[in-house]
């Protein structure tokens, strides 16, 4: 049971570490405390994921604060074994021991089942075999009682049969989905470290922007510094994170597989060697397999209620998942371990990306203004010729504010700026002057070019940036896995869980009618000694014929 639960427990966390680089993108300088449910000790480097906590009175009747959405309330409302039994209100919460308590509830039928027929059975077969009691088939009506005896372990082998095949697909199936559902989950955990790779390579290109000896200004380059560390050291604690936990968790389900599979042949081969020795009237090897059986079935009653935990957990999360989808801005279970932040807060990441674009359209225009629209005399330092029509501005994305504004007709945007600026560029000579109309010689033209690309890439990833701050990113992965792959995985969750019944049930019965059937009395014995004494029989009045003076009284004592 621990390891399915540790491995339902991993398979949320993955969902919830593959998310968490949002919090490398996240500071404010309002009071906080640091959120280390997934990483424990450990964050994602110097940017936190921090929430401002607001103290809330406790509800009436319920365990979540005032205000607080519960997540999947109706399913979870069942009784807490920690709290005597007394109905649990807290709703989805994984870090709660009490929800644990209420889901492990759900498979008690499955553990009460497994130590009743334990207990039962155990009795009974200790009688039977202590003080020789049992029930045969003897008397008037035996063949009829035979026939049917029969007929019914023929007919619970071939279910016990069919619940090890229906479990083997279901298993199979089940595998199947996990593996996809996580193959999912570490792409968008991929995805999130590719973005945060592609900010870092594109403010390191940043810093290498000179037009004309025209450099970003030193402060800026000493934040994109600053900025490129903690965000690579949240890109490789998020990545080593994914992987270590998709790790553990592909074990697991391994192993649950290979129990199943093991489960699954071991019942067959069981059933049917049972069906055979019952037949053949193997009394003293029959009860191995009788044995065998009893802690098999044990086993199986077990391995229902843990799927029935399982399943019911499952169930609880990808609800609670659609619940906080429809309210993500809400006081939650999931508030305190989702990697992110109110919209409100500013993003050091987003901040320093827009300051950057900006910084860059700075350099970029006082190049234009000044020198290649300038028309310097001859002699002068920016002086190479230029001639023609003046170069349009590069546009400014940002207002003073940051936020985003509208390019006028005048100026050329980050996208189309390179082949615009193309029509602006001179052939040269060997001394760099300009021998035809342009106002830009090739040397400058790709110093520029390599500017606004720096430029395009920031203003091309600060979506993806915004959409993990305010959360849409893990909105649109939870509303992807609620609709894509929980379904699937309750359906083979069920399945199994029928294979499994079935099983017990079939192997159940088997066990009281190999014991039947097999003290039957055998028609073999019967007709030896019917053979037996017809010989004698005949013998004896062979005899008589041929020797009328044989003592007849003395021949049916010889009989």
């Amino acid at each position: 049971m621990k390891g399915v639960g540790f491995s339902l427990f991993l398979f949320i966390l993955l969902i919830i570490v593959s998310l968490s680089s949002i919090s490398a993108l996240s500071t404010s300088g309002s009071t906080r405390h640091s959120t280390k449910f997934i990483l424990g000790d450990e964050n994602l480097g110097p940017l936190k994921n921090d929430f401002t906590q607001v103290a809330l009175a406790p509800a009436p009747g319920t365990d979540a604060p005032v205000g607080t959405l519960v997540l999947a309330a109706n399913r979870t409302n069942r009784p807490d074994i920690l709290q005597h039994f007394h109905i649990y209100r807290g709703g989805w919460d994984i870090a709660n021991l009490h929800y644990w308590a209420s889901v492990g509830f759900t498979g008690a039928a499955g553990f009460i089942l497994a130590l009743l027929w334990f207990i039962l059975f155990g009795l009974a077969l200790m009688i039977h075999l202590c003080c020789g009691w049992g029930i045969n088939i003897k008397g008037e009506g035996s063949n009829h009682s035979q026939r049917i005896c029969l007929t019914l372990l023929l007919l619970f082998t071939f279910a016990a049969a069919s619940g090890c095949v229906i479990l083997s697909v279901g298993q199979d199936k089940f595998h199947g989905e996990a593996v996809h559902t996580l193959h999912y989950v570490v792409n968008q955990s991929d995805y999130t470290v590719k973005t945060l790779r592609n900010v870092t390579d594109y403010l390191s290109l940043a810093k290498t922007i000179n037009v004309t000896q025209m450099l970003l200004p030193s402060d800026i380059m000493d934040d994109i510094d600053n900025l490129n560390r903690e965000l690579n050291t949240a890109a490789d604690t998020l990545s080593e994170k994914t992987d270590e936990n998709a790790a553990k968790i592909r074990k697991v389900f391994n192993a649950v597989r290979l129990a199943l599979i093991v489960i699954s042949a071991v019942m067959l081969l069981l059933a049917l060697i049972g069906l055979i020795l019952s037949i053949l009237g193997h009394q003293h090897a029959i009860l191995i397999f009788v044995i065998s059986g009893w802690l098999l079935v044990a086993t199986t009653f077990i391995l229902c209620g843990v799927f029935m935990i399982l399943n019911n957990a499952i169930s609880d999360t990808c609800m609670a998942m659609g619940e906080w989808v429809e309210n993500p801005q809400a006081e939650s279970a999931l508030s305190n371990i989702l990697p992110c932040v109110d919209q409100r807060t500013t993003n050091k990441t987003l901040f320093q990306s827009k300051q950057v674009v900006t910084n860059i359209a700075s350099v970029v225009n006082t190049f234009i203004y000044n020198t290649a629209d300038a028309n310097p005399t001859q002699g002068s330092t920016n002086y190479y010729n230029q001639s023609g029509p003046a170069m349009p501005p590069l546009c400014y994305p940002f207002d003073s504010q940051f936020r985003e504004r509208q390019c006028t007709a005048q100026e050329v945007s980050s996208a189309n700026a390179s082949s615009v600026w193309k029509k602006y560029e001179c052939e040269v000579s060997e001394h760099g002057i300009c021998t035809t109309i342009g106002m830009v010689t090739p040397e400058i033209y790709i110093e520029l070019e390599a500017a606004v690309i720096a430029s395009y890439a920031l203003e091309h990833y600060t979506p993806p940036l915004l959409s993990l701050q305010n959360c849409n990113f893990v909105r649109d992965t939870f509303k992807e896995i609620t609709s894509s792959y929980c379904p699937p995985l309750n359906h083979y969750l069920k399945i199994i869980n029928a294979g499994l019944s079935l099983i017990s049930v079939g192997v159940l019965l088997c066990l009281v009618l190999w014991i039947l059937y097999a003290n039957r009395p055998r028609r073999e014995e019967v007709f030896v000694k019917q053979s037996l004494a017809k010989k004698i029989k005949k013998k004896f009045n062979k005899n008589c014929n041929n020797n009328t003076n044989l003592s007849v009284p003395n021949a049916p004592n010889e009989v």
